[in-house]
């Protein structure tokens, strides 16, 4: 078996590959990068395959069983660029599709959510064999927002009181290499979240509590959120995809219960306490 993944320099592709370089000889895997030479360190095959350029998409997937497909980062261009993989995977022969998408992409109001259940439509149209990774939000997301609540001394959000069942990339990538060597997974659609959701006033006293400072969460209007994100330097049409993201929060998109993902892992998700605690560094 040779499984080939994709956004193989990225944060989530770099795990992932780690982690079966610990299961599988390396000759088993395949890197699949836009810079194949950023791959280097990877200590396994590495070929050129750009998301833009369909051409170099098909003798990329040449002799790969099975695809790691992990969702493209550019929000609005990831349908075509998905598709586009999609169409390479079946002239190349590959037989199994691992997807990355996001938590209830098929009924999340999140505006991320369209290209994924658009995507997830593609594999299912395909007739490739297929798993769904629907992956909650990571702790890491709330990198930068640490950063600025340790430099301010306070948190700001427009999330409310909404639940936020995040987990960390190790996790998912624990979940990717689960369903990538193991057994009974093609058809299934994984809604994978942490353990326990917090609300953004959790994740405040929990940095409170780890620096020793009062460090508040300070709710905002959607509007005024965004405006406070522009005024950091955060371009303007992602501060208002981030509030709008809080918005989403505050209603529960984010919020999952049902222990799936430490049920595929085999282990606990990382908590809250540990989250803060590699966030804080």
């Amino acid at each position: 078996m040779t499984i080939a993944i994709t956004g193989a320099t990225g944060q989530l592709g770099r795990i992932v590959i780690d982690k079966l370089k610990q299961r599988l000889p390396a000759d088993q895997l395949v890197a699949l990068a836009r810079a194949p030479e950023k791959a280097a360190d990877l200590g396994i095959e590495a070929r050129a395959f750009d998301y833009d350029r369909p051409e170099t998409l098909a003798p990329a997937l040449a002799g790969i069983d099975t695809l790691l497909l992990i969702s493209g980062s550019e929000v609005g261009k990831r349908e075509a660029q998905h598709a586009a993989i999609v169409d390479a995977a079946k002239a190349a022969g590959v037989a199994r599709i691992v997807y990355t998408s996001l938590l209830r992409a098929d009924t999340t109001t999140l505006s991320l959510g369209t290209e994924h259940r658009a995507t997830e439509r593609l594999i299912a149209a395909s007739g490739i064999p297929f798993t769904f990774l629907r992956n909650g939000w990571y702790l890491e997301n709330y990198a930068a927002s640490v950063q600025g609540a340790l430099a301010h001394g306070a948190l700001i959000g427009a999330a409310g009181q909404g639940r936020i069942a995040a987990a960390a990339r190790a996790d998912y990538a624990d979940a990717a290499v689960a369903v990538l060597l193991g057994t009974g997974h093609d058809g299934k659609v994984y809604e994978l979240a942490g353990d326990t959701a917090f609300t953004l006033a959790d994740l405040a006293a929990e940095l409170s509590r780890q620096t020793g400072r009062d460090i508040a969460y300070n709710n905002l209007a959607a509007a005024d959120y965004a405006a406070a994100l522009t005024g950091a330097g955060v371009p303007a049409p992602f501060a208002e995809m981030l509030a709008g993201w809080d918005g989403d929060i505050a209603n529960g998109e984010l919020f999952e219960d049902g222990g799936t993902l430490s049920k595929l892992i085999g282990h606990p998700t990382t908590s809250l306490a540990d989250g803060v605690k590699a966030l804080i560094g």
